[in-house]
């Protein structure tokens, strides 16, 4: 960060006062290190964060392939918010945001640090809104039931970037565009969704069939991951003009918003790989892509 950035942030004091300036500090003294990829997860079921399956392993093989970043920043499905926040506590809480599910589900912490400094950077970068600096919400399990597989041991700062519901896709991929300048700064950006969700659908009766997909889910997440690849980002925006199988596939924009932001954060050159690519309980895509 320049004088002049420092500069900058030092002007939004007012309004960050319970940030102290040991995170002021850390933004000025920010560095630049080697672009960190970006990864959209496709996270399914929260069982998946104490199953050891397919999916779990493909997580756990990102963490064994990365530099260790200087914080991972997840936009999760499961944080929706009119305005766009960032988490900025330092040590951010493990929310169990479901029901119904094994007491030893509900009995794992994930207590990894927030980071003020983070938060503040992030803020930052990004110029088309406002964004919040949040201290209630901490880690849903669309960010903590997929990042303690890539990080065990929870020792890397994590900071959730809400999803705007009031806001039309193109808002969120172009926001993407603006974080997407903290891959520079050893940030690993995670979106965390499924590009097929539709749990109304679900087929309860296919559970021990593997990759059992609905044929429209079959189509869409094919249809979608052919753009993904080919960096068809226009189309994949406009997704909600995609079809019937697309429409199906995403009834509500939760669960697929946060690929936009994966996906708005590349650069012309690079590429999209595909991982963890089943379809589960008829209409649920764990495709998954790594940006780098």
């Amino acid at each position: 960060m320049n004088r002049k950035e420092f500069l900058k942030a030092m002007a939004i004091l007012p309004a960050t006062m319970n940030m102290d300036i040991k995170a002021l500090n850390e933004l000025a003294n920010a560095p630049k290190t080697e672009r960190m990829p970006a990864f959209f997860l496709g996270h399914g079921s929260p069982m998946n964060a104490i199953e050891d399956n397919e999916f779990s392993r493909g997580w756990k093989k990102i963490g064994q392939d990365l530099p260790k970043p200087r914080a991972i920043l997840c936009v999760s499905a499961h944080w929706e918010t009119r305005g766009t926040f960032v988490t900025a506590m330092p040590k951010p809480k493990t929310i169990h945001d479901f029901g119904g599910f094994p007491q030893a589900l509900f009995d794992v912490q994930y207590p990894a640090p927030g980071s003020p400094s983070i938060a503040l950077e992030t803020k930052q970068a990004i110029h088309t809104t406002e964004v919040g600096l949040d201290e209630q919400w901490g880690l849903d399990h669309g960010a903590w039931s997929v990042i303690k597989h890539i990080y065990p041991k929870a020792d890397v700062p994590v900071l959730q970037l809400s999803l705007d519901y009031t806001k039309a896709p193109q808002y969120h991929y172009d926001l993407a565009k603006e974080i997407a300048k903290l891959r520079d700064k050893g940030v690993l950006i995670v979106g965390s969704g499924n590009i097929v969700h539709n749990l109304r659908r679900l087929a309860w009766d296919k559970a021990r069939l593997p990759e059992y997909g609905y044929d429209w889910a079959l189509e869409a997440n094919e249809m979608l991951k052919k753009m993904a690849v080919n960096q068809d980002h226009k189309s994949l925006i406009n997704y909600q003009s995609l079809g019937s199988a697309v429409q199906l596939a995403a009834p509500s924009p939760d669960h697929y918003l946060p690929l936009l932001y994966t996906l708005g954060t590349q650069q012309a050159q690079e590429q999209a790989s595909v991982f963890n690519d089943k379809t589960v309980l008829g209409a649920i895509s764990m495709t998954s892509f790594k940006i780098s």
